[in-house]
């Protein structure tokens, strides 16, 4: 069984993934260079509008320094057109056996989304380590996942749901969670302003936080 790229390395690159959806595609290269320039180095675009591989696209060929992931990947066809336009991973709200295991032949890290113990325990005997804990503040947020930690010891998160900038640190805190995803860095709001010193000043506090893991 081909063992699944390791998503450790993006999932590391910084302690909060800027979670975004992004309507002109022309919003997408600015914000990218304001994030790195805030110390933020990934970013996760989700594939919810129609700009969105287009963003993918432009950020990947103008920003070759940002790592930028695509999010909403639901099925196969999702993954191929991300790595297409040039996706450095890409991340699901779940994980279907069908998908996984598609996944595990690509040539970029895929982070399934898990919810249940159950879905863990998937991820694991298909090669998954790292998982994407979704709706997290839902699902029971920081407890859960402290608790989902002592029989999963193998399993990393990066939870993204409802977290706020004041609930990250906590978050953060657990060793078993090497990032968490946070859409309040760059809201839809303010990209569509482009009011880039709000999103900066938020970034800059993101990129000043400390995972233990």
């Amino acid at each position: 069984m081909k063992t699944p790229p390791d998503a450790t390395g993006v999932l590391t690159l910084t302690p909060v993934i800027p979670v975004v959806t992004i309507d002109d595609v022309a919003h997408a290269v600015p914000l990218a260079r304001v994030l790195l320039a805030s110390g933020v180095r990934t970013i996760e675009i989700t594939l919810r509008t129609p700009a969105a591989l287009d963003a993918i696209r432009a950020v990947a060929s103008e920003a070759p320094e940002m790592k930028v992931g695509a999010g909403t990947v639901l099925n196969e066809k999702d993954l191929n057109a991300a790595i297409d336009a040039g996706a450095h991973y890409a991340l699901s709200p779940g994980g279907t056996p069908k998908l996984m295991k598609a996944a595990r032949k690509a040539a970029i890290p895929f982070i399934p989304g898990v919810s249940t113990a159950s879905e863990i325990m998937r991820g694991l005997e298909l090669g998954y380590t790292c998982f994407k804990f979704f709706p997290a503040e839902q699902l029971g947020g920081v407890a859960a996942i402290k608790a989902l930690g002592a029989p999963l010891a193998a399993a990393r998160f990066c939870p993204t749901g409802s977290i706020t900038a004041a609930k990250a640190p906590d978050y953060l805190a657990l060793k078993n969670v090497l990032c968490v995803g946070g859409s309040w860095i760059a809201p839809s709001e303010y990209i569509k302003a482009g009011d880039w010193a709000a999103i900066e000043a938020a970034a800059k506090q993101s990129a000043a936080l400390q995972p233990v893991a």
